[in-house]
């Protein structure tokens, strides 16, 4: 993309306008200013002793053509940092115009200053090649986030936000931050997985650092399953080389096959000698495997009169692993990913129950603006199914037709 040849920003001049004007425009102290202006010239003469004398005048003027001199240098050189085109060709030009201003020093000038605004004008606009000025890394704002609006999900938040942060801060990992999210559909993967995106990019998912890849929409055919492997390698291997911390989603991970699994391997593995690049990936797979053993711990926990903020890591985590690894034909289950310790953390999502289904309606009204009651929030979340059948304790569907449910309810 060429640059074009863009007006330069005259707001520094204005400033400087302004600050003359309020220095140096007013008379002694104590008197007032006499009701003639700059522009009293061509109606007559003004007497040398005023405020805007001749020799005021001029000093003005030619402080302002400098000030003009200097912005438009500031404006090319914010330019040439982001369209480099040509940048060459009027080095010579700038030089021979900045010879000419008189002698201004200002307090900006500097290499320093300079690249931050350049940063600045990035986070506005595709700037960079690499993508790089468009992180954000806000942890503070992910962590806030996610105790609004997910429900239900203690122990999600803590080890996603703990795993991420973690990951962010260590100088020099040793190997991707790989994060497996199991449980019920409808419990909040996805959406982990999108606020993820959207408080460490700019961009959220559509930030080019981000890569999502769904198994059924994106792999569908097993007879393509070779073709489908160099293809994802060299997608992997383009957003490495264009991110220096890249984010892919595997959806629906169970559905993976072994083969582009084993594509996978080697930009998670531990063993990425002379590959840093890698070490500053990060891997969430979303997978309903683990869904049973989940909410049969929060059916005991329930049953046994403990509330399921007392279900943690240490009781849930190792159970959550055995199934996965007695799961039969399953190549996730049985991938190098497992066999190999290469996923940091199995995230358990907990079965959603009544009351965070209407926190999910809640969510879902305020987000669309409309008004609700506590009565209306009950008629949503009984339109949902709920099991077991004896006990109706747990969503079938979680949240997710929660969204589409409200609109029954719109005038």
């Amino acid at each position: 993309m060429g640059r074009g040849r863009l007006p330069a920003p005259r707001g520094l001049g204005c400033c400087i306008l302004v600050l003359l004007l309020l220095l140096g425009g007013s008379g002694s102290p104590g008197t007032a200013p006499p009701p003639r202006g700059p522009w009293a010239e061509e109606q007559g003469p003004v007497p040398e002793r005023g405020p805007w004398g001749r020799t005021r005048y001029e000093a003005v003027k030619k402080h302002l053509g400098a000030v003009g001199a200097l912005s438009k240098q500031y404006w090319q050189y914010v330019a040439c940092k982001v369209w480099q085109e040509g940048c060459e060709e009027e080095k010579e030009q700038e030089e021979r115009e900045s010879s000419a201003i008189a002698s201004w020093g200002f307090p900006l000038v500097g290499q320093d200053y300079l690249e931050i605004l350049s940063a600045w004008y990035c986070s506005f606009g595709k700037c960079c090649e690499t993508g790089d000025c468009r992180i954000i890394n806000n942890i503070t704002g992910l962590e806030a986030d996610l105790s609004e609006q997910l429900h239900g999900q203690h122990l999600a938040k803590e080890v996603v936000v703990r795993a991420v942060q973690g990951f962010l801060q260590s100088p020099q990992p040793r190997k991707a931050l790989v994060l497996s999210f199991h449980g019920w559909s409808g419990t909040g993967k996805n959406f982990v997985a999108r606020m993820v995106a959207s408080h460490l990019y700019r961009d959220g998912l559509k930030s080019e650092c981000v890569r999502v890849f769904v198994s059924l929409l994106h792999f569908p055919h097993h007879n393509y399953v070779d073709s489908y492997k160099a293809q994802l390698q060299r997608q992997i291997s383009e957003t490495l080389q264009r991110c220096r911390q890249p984010l892919f989603i595997f959806d629906e991970a169970e559905k993976l096959h072994s083969s582009l699994l084993d594509a996978i391997r080697p930009f998670v593995a531990h063993d990425n000698k002379g590959k840093a690049d890698h070490q500053r990936s990060i891997f969430l797979f979303l997978s309903n495997l683990g869904g049973n053993t989940i909410n049969e711990v929060a059916l005991d926990f329930w049953r046994a009169g403990r509330a399921r903020e007392e279900i943690s890591m240490e009781l849930l985590e190792p159970r959550l692993r055995l199934e996965l690894q007695e799961a039969a034909e399953n190549g996730y289950a049985h991938s190098h990913l497992l066999r190999e310790n290469l996923i940091d953390f199995l995230v358990p999502f907990l079965p959603l129950e009544y009351h965070h289904v209407k926190l999910c309606a809640r969510d879902a009204f305020l987000a669309r603006g409309l008004p609700y009651t506590e009565a209306t929030l009950d008629e949503v979340a009984q339109m949902m199914v709920f099991v077991p059948k004896e006990e109706k304790l747990f969503s079938a569907q979680g949240c997710k037709s929660v969204p589409q449910r409200i609109n029954y309810f719109l005038p």
